[in-house]
């Protein structure tokens, strides 16, 4: 199977346009000289736009419109990823009708919804989400140090948040970002980029492109696996892994509610769908430690 072309990208970056420790330029010349090829900077409240093109880096317009509940008490972020203006957040008492609000926002300035690090102050949950209109995206990995990313008793975690609402109906594809703040020092207490990120198959590298990739869920997202293919047909699903090092992968399929489907170790996965699983989504582990998530398939009954 030939392997398919890749754009590589973050969606969640900050500068010194808001509270990131250098400037758009210094951030943006990072993440092209480490390999990407978009890029979203999503400065709270700003929507920051670089004063001259970087060459072989694709600017995608974005903001994180950054809300609050109860003076502050419950944070709402939510990226506008390919907004065309500056998208003024909408505060207000309930959290359901506050996300809805800002997303409204989102879509009506042409941009697509993502709905950031939900453990975030354990802000909201999937019982919240899945009300949820509009949206397009969820981060399943933030890798920012301080978002409760793996939850706690008592508390899912974001990609167990990612399965229930899928499982109530709700579709949403998930991503992995860097949310990235801190690009002098580097340790595992910092927010630093190159940790999380999405793997592209668009036509072309242009805004519309990727735009439209990312609004139908074709993409995967990583943090440190990378896939040669990922063709998935009405009937089976089929992976090949790019081989690194000495590493071993598993690759787990899982549907309803995060229940294991089948697994299988090695640089090839299949899966063949039944026709009663609902959704269907793969997670790649390696030995190194670095996960693979693909989008949910879900199937018609």
């Amino acid at each position: 199977m030939p392997k398919q072309k890749w754009f590589k990208g973050n969606l969640h970056t900050h500068t010194t346009e808001s509270d990131g420790d250098a400037d758009p330029k210094w951030v943006a010349n990072w993440y092209k000289e480490h390999g990407y090829d978009f890029l979203v900077l999503s400065d709270h409240n700003h929507r920051t736009i670089l004063d001259q093109e970087i060459d072989g880096l694709l600017m995608v317009p974005g903001e994180e419109i950054t809300a609050q509940i109860n003076m502050g008490s419950i944070p709402i972020h939510i990226n506008g990823i390919g907004v065309s203006r500056v998208v003024e957040p909408t505060d207000g008492t309930d959290i359901v009708a506050t996300i809805q609000a800002n997303v409204n926002s989102i879509r009506d300035a042409g941009g697509i919804a993502q709905i950031n690090h939900p453990n975030f102050r354990w802000a909201f949950d999937h019982t919240h989400i899945s009300q949820i209109r509009g949206a397009s995206l969820i981060e399943v990995h933030n890798s920012h140090p301080q978002n409760n990313m793996y939850g706690a008793p008592g508390k899912p975690s974001d990609e167990e948040i990612w399965d229930k609402v899928l499982s109530s109906g709700r579709v949403l594809f998930g991503t992995a970002t860097d949310d990235s703040h801190n690009y002098h020092d580097w340790l595992p207490s910092m927010s630093n980029p190159g940790r999380g990120w999405v793997m592209v198959p668009a036509k072309d590298l242009s805004v519309p492109s990727i735009m439209e990739c990312l609004t139908i869920g074709d993409f995967y997202f990583s943090t440190g696996v990378t896939l040669v293919t990922h063709v998935t047909t009405e009937n089976e699903i089929n992976i090949e892994i790019e081989q690194e090092s000495d590493f071993i992968y598993k690759t787990i399929f899982s549907g309803l509610n995060g229940d294991l489907l089948s697994q299988s170790v090695g640089t090839s996965a299949h899966y063949k769908i039944a026709g009663n699983e609902t959704y269907v989504r793969a997670t790649i582990y390696s030995s190194s430690g670095g996960k693979a998530w693909t989008q949910p398939v879900f199937v018609k009954n």
